[in-house]
């Protein structure tokens, strides 16, 4: 996969040298390539930001330095080979980046991001790029950041570490919290290592049974407790259907039961633990 990163703070997306993320691009299976848009400025300030039309406070990001990157962006990344771009653009009214949506930014070959400052880029920059390839508006949450490149760091950790040869254990990621198929509205339960007693607090018993059956059923047991728990709004998304009958069971001793819809609705006498 290849990424590239336009940004006034280039600095800021030095952690993508780290971890993971870092081994990732030691072994070629990512290629980041991070650009600093005041080089595409050409006045004695480099300036990338100007009053907004209508009036109000903050400043806009203006359309020409961003357009100069981006061109020279895209033209780079054809040279090398690249294909198939699509723009990611972080900001607060953007489409919720979820578990799905990283999968789904892992099997794209090329991923372009545009992390704003201020009050966000000229609306023109989107609708210019959206004739050339995809553009995908994204929120990492309900709140505003001084600028978009922590979530650029944060969508692009969720996605490479999806990327085949990052992760140590391919299969780490299927059990992951939102994870698609059995895990996909629900929480990760807790989890334990040695020693199996610390400070008088021991690990569930069932973890050292070795029935693999058992324990199965306990790790979704416990997933189930804690998305009731933190996340009750996942269980009221879900289908009935989409549960077993020891999930039904579970989700009942929770206090949920399906309604006739086949959703899930929490009963008034449902005790929080």
């Amino acid at each position: 996969m290849r990424l590239d990163v336009v940004t006034i703070f280039p600095e800021y997306l030095e952690p993508l040298n780290v971890s993971l993320v870092g081994k990732a691009r030691a072994r070629g299976r990512l290629d980041v390539h991070v650009h600093d848009l005041r080089d595409w400025t050409y006045d004695r300030h480099n300036t990338v930001d100007d009053t907004p039309y209508g009036g109000g406070p903050g400043m806009v990001m203006k359309t020409e330095p961003w357009g100069e990157a981006l061109d020279d962006a895209l033209a780079g990344g054809y040279e090398a080979g690249a294909h198939s771009p699509v723009l990611v653009v972080p900001t607060p009214s953007g489409r919720p980046f979820t578990q799905e949506l990283a999968v789904e930014l892992s099997e794209r070959p090329w991923l372009i991001f545009t992390p704003a400052r201020y009050e966000g880029i000229d609306r023109r920059v989107m609708d210019e790029y959206a004739t050339r390839m995809p553009v995908v508006e994204v929120s990492i949450g309900d709140y505003v950041l001084a600028g978009g490149e922590a979530a650029v760091l944060v969508i692009t950790e969720a996605v490479a570490r999806l990327l085949p040869g990052v992760l140590g254990n391919a299969e780490s990621h299927r059990d992951d919290s939102f994870a698609p198929g059995a895990m996909a509205n629900l929480l990760e339960g807790p989890v334990y290592t040695k020693p199996p007693e610390w400070r008088g607090r021991e690990i569930p018993e069932v973890l050292l049974s070795g029935h693999h059956g058992k324990i199965a059923r306990w790790r979704r047991d416990e997933a189930f407790r804690r998305t009731a728990l933190n996340r009750p709004d996942l269980i009221e998304r879900c289908e009935a259907e989409g549960f077993d009958k020891k999930d039904r069971e579970m989700l009942s001793i929770l206090g949920w039961s399906p309604e006739p819809g086949g959703r899930f609705w929490r009963r008034p006498e449902a005790v929080e633990e």
